[in-house]
Parts: C-alpha cells; structure tokens; sequence
C-alpha cells in the first residue's frame, strides 16, 4: 500500500508518499487544478506500478471537499478527510519544538494515516443530489444571516435618528417588502412626516397587509410624533446609510426568495425526501438543511449513536477519579445545530409523543434548553432508524408510550 500526505493551499499541494514501513517515496510541490492532480496521478503510478489497485493507495488531507478531493475519490484512492486539530494534535508526539513547513505538514499527514487509519473516517462521498442540495441551503441560510445582520445595523442607525420609524413600523417588520418601500421613499423624519395616508395604504397592499385602512393611519399617526432631533447634517447622513440598508435588504429578500424556490426544487428531488418531511417538525427547508447537513452517503453513521454524536446532541461524559461530570457538546456543526433545534421545537404541537417527552424531562427538573436538546437527540435517532429502513415516520412506532401519555401532553 502508498501512504499519501497531503498539504494543500490555495494555489498548491505538497505531497509526500510512504510506503507501509514509513519509508519516503517522493515528496513534490504540485500546482492546484487539473495539472497538479494529473501530476501526482503519474507519481503515486510511478510507485504503484501497472498492475497496482488504486484502492490500495490511502490519502490524508485536511478537507474533506472540493475540486481536488473529488479528483481523488473518482480515481479511487482511499480519502480520509482530517480535522486540523487532529492533526495538530498528532505533531505535537514528535515535533515539540513548535517548528513547522508545508514538507513537514505532509509528512505528518501520511504518517497519521498510515499507523492511525484504523481509529480515523474515510471521506463518505455524497450523491450528486445530496451536494447540490447542500449549497443551495447552505447559500440560503447564509444570506438569512447576512439580512439579519443588515436589519440590525437599520434599526441601530433608526435608533440614533429617527426612533419614530421603529414605532411606526414595529408591527411590520423592518425587512417587510412596505417597511422597506417607505423608508426608501422617506428616510429621515421631514420626509416621513410627509407621508399621505394614500401612499402608506397603497405600499401595505402591494405587501398585501390586512385592515389596511386602519394600519395606515396608525402608521402615519406614529411618524408624526413630536421626537428629539440630530442636526440637519447629522440627519442628512444617517438618511444616506438608512437608504443604502433598504437597498442592501430588498436585494436580499428577492434573492433569499429564490433561493428557497431553489432549495425546494432540489430537495422534493431527492429519493429520501418523503422520509424527511414525515418526521415531526421538518419542513421543505429545515428539511434540506438537516439533509445537507447529514449528507446522504450510505454507511456515513454506523449507529444512531454516531448520528447523535455529530448532530451533537448527544452529552459527553469526562470522569476521572471520582469526578464525574455530563455536558452538552458545544464543538458541533452550529448549521445543522440550528436546524435541529428547530425541529425540535415545532414537533412539540406537531407531535404528542414528542411533547409528552419534553414534558418528562421538564418534570426531571431540567431546564427549557436542555429538555428541547433531549427531545432533539431522541428525534435524530428516530430520523436514523427511518433512513437505515428506508420507511416514513410513524408516531405509534416512534413513541411506544404515547397512548398513555396523552393526557400529560394535553
């Protein structure tokens, strides 16, 4: 067998390939793209000789994704994607010194795949469907954050200006396709205090608003309020930064409107879909997340347990001597965090299994975050058992006790 360590840049990767006693075979700096892999495809040949299997060939690099991981696993190699500090941690058993290179880095990657293999992951290849629907939820929850981002610096600079608008429009939202039309229209208090009732009417049916008449008066009424002022410069300036937030936000919803068209599109796709929107709690979008998230390569989890452990809803245990102590995980993927939580708690009025095991856990005296995270971890076990068996949710099977709980949930 080769053992291949692989340290890789932006623009470059420095490999260096071991045989089974450690002994080194070749190191070379190769470029990123089509020719470095080309490259180091005729140098792990050269090694491997004609008749070599390519399955014999183990490869350690720090990414499990990308354009060059994905040349590596089509042609065959063993791929074992590693974590950083994993690796970090492997180079501190014989480098103490704090020393570092690119030529030592993939030295010590084809030297933690060759003797700890056994204790490590190989990269689990999604389907086509499954990475496609990953980016396109990824890019979507992304730029959810970023509207968020940019309805806090809004508000922020309303506060310091025109907090008359927060109040007028408190019942709307700020990234409310009417908010957004008005501020645009008038930024700063003059212009708002401007405003007819038959221009406010008219932007909240365009946002298709109910009892339009009386939400346009409260509206007009509440920017008119007498309010502290900034100087007319001051002002002048704040009104520019309100006018490029209003852009900045309009662009994002319709952009996060399509995406979402995008992201449903792709995952009612997917042959796994049905299993996912039958769980408690899990719709077309949380649904594709927690997909993209888990990925959907077979044999990925070997148990429920593995699941709940990257989900990382699971508690971790450190004990030593007599101590012992049991905490929730805190290094986890926050994206597929979010989601689950999510799930969580809407299965709590979707399922009566579900909340009448939340309700246990409140009554065991634990806290509302904690609770939710157990109904979470348990909800992850179910999803898996549901994805091994290729079969729907069903509540009688998921919650054997649910008949006797039910009026506890009620």
């Amino acid at each position: 067998m080769l053992f291949v360590g692989d340290d890789w840049a932006e623009d470059h990767h420095d490999v260096e390939i071991q045989d089974e006693t450690g002994r080194k075979l070749a190191a070379r700096r190769l470029p990123e793209g089509a020719a470095g892999i080309a490259r180091l495809h005729e140098l792990i040949a050269a090694h491997l000789g004609q008749d070599g299997d390519p399955g014999e060939v183990v490869v350690a690099i720090e990414t499990d994704r990308g354009l060059w991981v994905q040349a590596l696993t089509a042609a065959g190699y063993q791929v074992y994607g590693l974590n950083p500090k994993q690796v970090a941690r492997f180079k501190e058993r014989y480098n103490l010194s704090g020393a570092k290179s690119d030529a030592a880095d993939a030295h010590a990657l084809a030297d933690m795949v060759r003797t700890e293999r056994h204790q490590l992951r190989a990269v689990a290849a999604d389907t086509a469907a499954g990475q496609a629907i990953k980016v396109v939820a990824r890019a979507h929850q992304t730029l959810i954050w970023e509207r968020t981002r940019h309805t806090l610096r809004l508000r922020s600079a309303l506060l310091e200006f025109f907090p008359a608008a927060l109040a007028a429009f408190a019942g709307l939202g700020l990234t409310g396709a009417d908010t957004l039309e008005l501020l645009a229209r008038a930024p700063d208090p003059a212009a708002a205090a401007k405003l007819t009732l038959a221009q406010v009417s008219a932007a909240l049916r365009r946002a298709r608003r109910r009892d339009v008449p009386a939400r346009a008066a409260a509206i007009k009424d509440a920017l008119r309020v007498p309010q502290l002022a900034q100087p007319a410069q001051v002002t002048a300036a704040y009104a520019a930064a309100v006018q490029a937030a209003v852009a900045v936000l309009t662009v994002l919803n319709e952009q996060i409107a399509q995406l979402e068209a995008q992201v449903e599109a792709h995952f009612l796709q997917h042959p796994d879909a049905e299993v996912y929107l039958s769980q408690p709690g899990i719709g077309t979008v949380n649904g594709s997340r927690v997909l993209a998230e888990f990925g959907d390569a077979p044999g990925r989890y070997a148990s429920a347990k593995a699941r709940k452990n990257y989900a990382g809803s699971s508690p971790i245990t450190r004990a030593s001597g007599r101590s012992k102590v049991v905490l929730a995980r805190f290094i986890r993927n926050d994206r597929l965090a979010d989601a689950l939580q999510s799930q969580a708690l809407s299965a709590l009025s979707a399922s009566p299994g579900a909340r009448a095991y939340y309700d246990k856990q409140r009554a065991r005296g634990l806290g509302y975050n904690s609770a939710l995270r157990q109904l979470s971890n348990r909800l992850v076990g179910i999803l898996h058992g549901c994805l091994k068996t290729g079969t729907r949710y069903d509540e009688a099977t998921a919650w054997p006790g649910a008949a006797n709980t039910e009026p506890l949930a009620a």
